[in-house]
């Protein structure tokens, strides 16, 4: 083994120890409702927060069929063991092409396989990825890779992709206006695949703002809402998208990942029907409770509490299996594996 393969080899072997120094994330030690529509939340590692209840995500009439083609999208954050697993298969992959470099590596040919192929999950982990990926610029479409090459090329017969494309500066519709204008094609067409189970609220931002507003929420720090048009964007051009695009996609959505910002405060989600707050993750296998508070917890009983916090895990299940459902029955037939 020569010199330089040694040290490559003693590097993988370092990785995983820096990896492990990383500070744990915080866990929730308590949780309970205040006065004017606070939640009151105490972290593992003594921090306080104080959350509107008004601006978190609220799950209105809780009806789920198994049987929908619709997928339940949360905004929540990523399990600890779910980035461990991600940073473990990624090491592996890195010591398995490094050590033994002549086995031949195949490229990913569409996006959902290549982040598929890093991340695992379902469609739920594809869009929270992603998302969080926009959200803390680790991911930026108008990164100089993404910008289409100038040229008078055009292909004989012109091809409808071409007409389609030709005056994108990017290879997704940058701007407002081409973005739109692409969604209204596809949806008259038939051809929406790749936004199957995106939020509906992440569609209507995108309808509903124009290039200056758009310009306007960027100005103001809005990184959430630039992040969910930005998905929208990235989705309606994946099919446009070449190999080397979507490598530096999954190279980028893959980091922002594994640097996962500790500090980030829990995701609780409100179920209205059951006066509780949900405190959620996402892991390997979908949505996972980890804290439920209820509004009139002191006076209910210890059969009520019991019964309500059953319905709530039911319900989690219920949207697990029905996003596995739809992921098994559209999406993977669509942008294969």
């Amino acid at each position: 083994m020569t010199t330089k393969r040694l040290l490559v080899v003693f590097g993988l072997f370092l990785i995983p120890i820096a990896l492990l120094a990383q500070p744990k994330m915080p866990s929730i030690s308590e949780m309970r409702w205040g006065r004017d529509y606070n939640l009151h939340v105490k972290l593992s590692n003594d921090t306080n927060y104080v959350m509107d209840v008004r601006a978190l995500h609220h799950t209105g009439e809780l009806s789920f069929d198994t049987d929908s083609e619709a997928a339940t999208y949360y905004p929540v954050s990523l399990d600890e063991e779910f980035i461990n697993h991600i940073k473990n298969r990624k090491l592996d992959s890195e010591r398995h092409q490094t050590i033994d470099s002549i086995q031949p590596t195949t490229r990913p040919t569409t996006l959902w396989s290549a982040l598929h192929g890093t991340l695992g999950g379902g469609y739920v982990h594809f869009v929270n990825c992603l998302v969080y990926a926009l959200e803390s610029n680790h991911l930026r479409l108008s990164d100089p890779i993404m910008r289409r090459p100038e040229t008078k090329w055009k292909p004989k017969p012109t091809t409808q992709s071409y007409k389609r494309t030709r005056k994108w500066q990017y290879y997704v519709p940058y701007d407002q206006k081409q973005a739109q204008r692409e969604y209204k094609l596809r949806k008259r067409e038939g051809d929406l695949r790749d936004l199957q189970g995106i939020p509906e609220n992440f569609l209507a931002l995108f309808l509903n703002t124009n290039q200056k507003q758009y310009e306007r929420l960027r100005a103001e720090g809005r990184k959430m809402q630039i992040a969910q048009i930005d998905l929208v964007r990235l989705l309606l051009g994946a099919k446009y998208l070449g190999i080397d695009q979507i490598e530096f996609i999954q190279q980028r959505v893959t980091s922002s990942v594994l640097l996962y910002s500790v500090s980030n405060l829990p995701s609780v989600i409100i179920f209205d029907d059951y006066k509780a707050a949900v405190a959620m993750t996402l892991d390997k296998t979908g949505y996972k409770i980890d804290y439920i508070v209820f509004q009139d917890q002191n006076t209910l009983s210890g059969e009520e509490y019991e019964s309500r916090y059953q319905m709530i895990e039911a319900i989690i299940e219920t949207i697990n299996e029905a996003n596995e459902k739809v992921f098994r029955k559209r999406l993977s037939s669509y942008y294969g594996s």
